[in-house]
């Protein structure tokens, strides 16, 4: 018995037939999982000396669930006339005028989706239309597929390709798969966010979806949670507060300048393999951190909070815009020549064991049995009063504090992977085990510090430096030496001159230039230095799977 019949007899048979694809004769199968094909031609020619894999050669299977839609074939459309003479074609129509296309995912290398067609041809009407409605009630039963979207185009981020993205690679996709979906294209920045908090009628979909870069997607994260903790009456400006989670799954169609959300969790930044796994109803948990300065509520983070490093690398580039994305890599030089280093505490809530380390070299894949274990509310250790908090005794109630001079400290709450960085900041990162990986980059030489950014693009392990440590968390809190209020409007203002120092030079070469740097939070700087950062464990969740192994891939 071959691997597709075992796979086939498994489930009772919902309906099989011997039908026609491309002038060749099948034997078609279907049951609640999978709906597979064989030619029957090859299998009865096992006698002859055929091999095994020759007898297999045509055969094929996919699951039901990945069956994006089942139609009726109208003659232009159908297989046979893109293949072989239009005479045989004729012909072949001629005794079997009846035929349904089924659209389903096909996967095509580094994690990319595409919607591919097989029709079926027989010469019974009810027989044809028998098929459509047994696959139809199937796909029916698959109640994590959207019907309704709500969605949010940015047309000005990345390249200006967000709604030409849309409007000729997606809504063909959402239309052939009968989702219907309410478009509304921005007209200013958080124009999605302030929508979805006040105005959206919210109960008429099944998710929402952004297309553009990751800036559209942290307008959707804070309208929608935000929108979620107001209709729950939680209080977003206390730090311990336990956050309601988002009912509805946020869809990512990436068209920005930085898609690393998306990369990080489908594995590609393709916009037809994000639309797929939408259609499909795929579901993803990833964690959310809410930042705050004292009680106060600053913003929510998914990916990258960076202090020192990447926070004067944001700050630059906000200066930079009109450059469009190669303003990144004109501050990431100017930053890096400029060497600065900052003085401060960090104090920090260790994860439990069970959660692995941030060196282990486990990472988060499609099924990760590390971000399967949600933390309930009573394993919260954290929850303890300021005055016990702030005593000189908190590593004896479980907290650790680390004092220093530090040219970045980094909060990453996925491995922050895009394509330059494949590895990403923090290789082992999980989308959704309740934790964050708290680096922390010493004052090194300037060669040092190059040493570990050059980690990012290779194998090499980039926390194997004896100026870097890493520590997985629950929340973590970040005090500033010198304590200066910090405004959004000094961006704007021309920085002092640093001097540049020997770029090789073995010794200790940093600047001293600034009291303190701001933290960049996805992308936005954050008015305040002084910080606590709380993981909230699985607060939304995406159309999404994970990345897929190899053998998920096959």
């Amino acid at each position: 018995m071959t691997r597709l019949s075992e796979m086939m007899e498994k489930q009772p048979r919902l309906l099989s037939s011997k039908l026609f694809q491309r002038h060749r004769q099948f034997e078609v199968v279907v049951n609640r999982s999978d709906l597979a094909w064989k030619e029957i031609e090859k299998s009865r020619q096992r006698s002859s000396g055929i091999s095994r894999e020759s007898e297999t050669a045509h055969s094929h299977a996919i699951q039901v669930c990945e069956i994006v839609a089942v139609r009726k074939s109208e003659e232009d459309d159908r297989d046979d006339t893109k293949t072989g003479g239009q005479k045989k074609a004729k012909q072949h129509y001629q005794l079997y005028p009846h035929a349904f296309t089924v659209s389903y995912v096909r996967r095509t290398g580094q994690h990319r989706w595409r919607c591919s067609d097989v029709t079926f041809h027989c010469a019974n009407q009810a027989l044809c239309e028998e098929w459509i409605q047994v696959i139809n009630e199937q796909l029916s039963l698959l109640a994590s597929r959207p019907k309704s979207l709500l969605v949010y185009i940015n047309p000005y981020g990345g390249k200006r390709r967000g709604k030409r993205i849309y409007e000729q690679k997606v809504a063909p996709l959402f239309r052939r798969a009968s989702i219907s979906a309410d478009v509304i294209v921005t007209e200013r920045a958080n124009h999605a966010r302030d929508h979805l908090k006040t105005e959206a009628n919210l109960d008429k979909y099944d998710g929402v979806v952004c297309v553009g870069g990751d800036g559209m997607f942290s307008e959707i994260l804070h309208g929608l949670v935000t929108r979620t903790q107001t209709d729950h009456g939680v209080d977003q400006n206390q730090p311990d507060a336990e956050l309601v989670p988002c009912s509805l799954r946020i869809g990512i169609i990436p068209a920005g300048s930085t898609d690393c959300i998306c990369f990080a969790t489908v594995g590609t930044n393709d916009p037809v393999t994000s639309a797929l796994h939408i259609i499909v109803g795929d579901s993803q948990p990833m964690d959310v951190c809410s930042v705050h300065h004292n009680d106060f509520f600053l913003r929510y983070s998914v990916s990258l909070l960076g202090y020192g490093f990447y926070g004067d690398v944001q700050t630059d580039s906000e200066r930079k815009r009109w450059l469009g994305p190669a303003r990144y890599d004109l501050s990431g030089v100017k930053t890096f020549l400029s060497h600065n280093y900052y003085e401060g505490t960090v104090s920090f809530l260790p994860a439990e064991d069970d959660v692995g380390n941030p060196r282990d070299k486990l990472q988060c894949r499609s099924g990760c049995h590390v971000c399967q274990h949600k933390p309930s509310s009573k394993d919260k250790p954290w929850e303890m009063s300021e005055e016990k908090e702030k005593s000189d005794k908190e590593s004896s109630s479980g907290w650790s504090v680390i004092r220093g001079k530090f040219i970045a400290i980094n909060a990453a709450s996925m491995s922050c992977a895009c394509p330059r960085s494949p590895k990403g900041l923090s290789p082992s990162a999980h989308l959704a085990d309740g934790t964050t990986d708290l680096i922390l980059v010493r004052k090194c030489s300037r060669f040092d510090f190059l040493r570990h950014l050059l980690r990012h693009t290779n194998k090499e392990d980039q926390f194997d430096h004896s100026f870097v440590e890493v520590h997985r968390v629950r929340t973590f809190r970040f005090q500033p030496r010198h304590q200066e209020p910090v405004s959004l409007g000094d961006l704007s203002e021309t920085p002092k001159k640093t001097g540049f120092g020997p770029i090789c030079s073995g010794q200790m070469t940093c600047n001293y230039s600034k009291a303190q740097s701001s933290w960049t939070c996805d992308g936005e700087i954050l008015p305040h230095t002084a910080i606590q950062a709380s993981v909230q464990c699985q607060l939304i969740r995406l159309f999404a799977r994970g990345i897929e192994e190899q053998q998920q891939q096959q």
